[in-house]
């Protein structure tokens, strides 16, 4: 095992209900090392907390076998994250409830452990190291089944009391629309998250439509000219521009940075959201609108440049 600085890596890992994607990540944002591993959320809190620390020690194994220097453990769940206690406070994905996790890992691993939030850590990476970079105050927007956001400043995510900072997708943009998952109508998220454009788009198609239609094909049909798919993209455009707009207000940040699996649209989402932020600002400087860099590596790398911060090593975001 090394004592060299270029050989120390950190153990990061992003928790999804679904899947956990894992890492080995050096100081300069390298990942030398990747994993997949299955989450199986149904299994219960208590069986996917021990698979996290199984795949932590094991990744924390595999460095030194590889002569790597593991110094810090990263860990981005989903929900609510008190941050500053280590503890993963609720999550509606994976279970959680009140879980110490950061206080877990230390104890099965021995090394310094920081617990965020997924957004916000998939934010702190776009800012630092990905399509942000550079421009100081970021606002990563995540818009998949869900919306949430990061405001990140100078490097560091803004954590909120309560650790639900940056929950953009429940700012009210129709107070006619329909009722949310919190339980309010017209939450941001009611209307241009991809889930409830492929809602929207079944809701107005009736019987026309035999199987569900994602917010992917919507955009495709939108772009190809149905009528009816257009209408749901525009509408979805306009909500989303609403939120962002608030934003703005809220943050007056230099980039806005669209992430999730919206994003993947590409220009076909970009081109029009610009044009609708663009007329929604009045005195407000206009942010720069770009998609997201960094891919599904966000989540990991952010997860580790937490982790670094945490130990006091910061000089990983110029260099990558």
């Amino acid at each position: 095992m090394s004592d060299r600085p270029s050989d120390r890596v950190v153990v990061a890992l992003d928790v999804g209900g679904t899947g956990m994607k894992c890492a080995l990540v050096r100081p300069d944002g390298v990942v030398v090392r990747t994993e997949r591993h299955p989450t199986d959320a149904a299994r219960g809190p208590a069986a996917v907390v021990g698979t996290i620390l199984d795949v932590a020690g094991g990744l924390a194994d595999k460095a030194r076998a590889d002569g790597l220097t593991p110094i810090a453990v990263g860990i981005a769940v989903p929900g609510v994250v008190d941050e500053a206690r280590g503890v993963a406070v609720w999550s509606a994905n994976v279970g959680f409830r009140d879980v110490p996790l950061r206080d877990l890992t230390v104890k099965r691993l021995g090394l310094p452990t920081a617990l965020g939030h997924d957004v916000r850590v998939g934010g702190l990476a776009e800012a630092r190291l990905g399509a942000g970079r550079g421009t100081g105050h970021v606002l990563f927007v995540a818009i998949g089944t869900g919306i949430a956001a990061a405001h990140v400043v100078d490097g560091t995510a803004a954590v909120g009391a309560h650790g639900a900072a940056g929950e953009i997708g429940h700012i009210l943009v129709r107070p006619d629309g329909p009722r949310c998952g919190c339980g309010r109508p017209g939450c941001l998220e009611a209307m241009a998250s991809a889930a409830a454009i492929g809602r929207r788009y079944a809701e107005l198609a009736g019987e026309t439509v035999d199987a569900p239609v994602t917010a992917a094909e919507v955009a495709e049909r939108a772009a190809a000219g149905e009528q009816l798919a257009g209408q749901v993209w525009q509408e979805a455009i306009e909500a989303l521009a609403d939120g962002l707009a608030s934003g703005q207000a809220l943050f007056d940040v230099a980039t806005i940075v669209l992430g999730g699996g919206l994003a993947q649209a590409g220009d076909r989402l970009l081109t029009p959201l610009r044009a609708a932020l663009h007329e929604r600002m009045t005195f407000h400087r206009e942010p720069q609108l770009v998609a997201a860099a960094l891919g599904d590596e966000a989540g990991c790398l952010g997860a580790a440049l937490l982790a670094l911060d945490a130990v006091g090593v910061r000089d990983h975001q110029e260099k990558r």
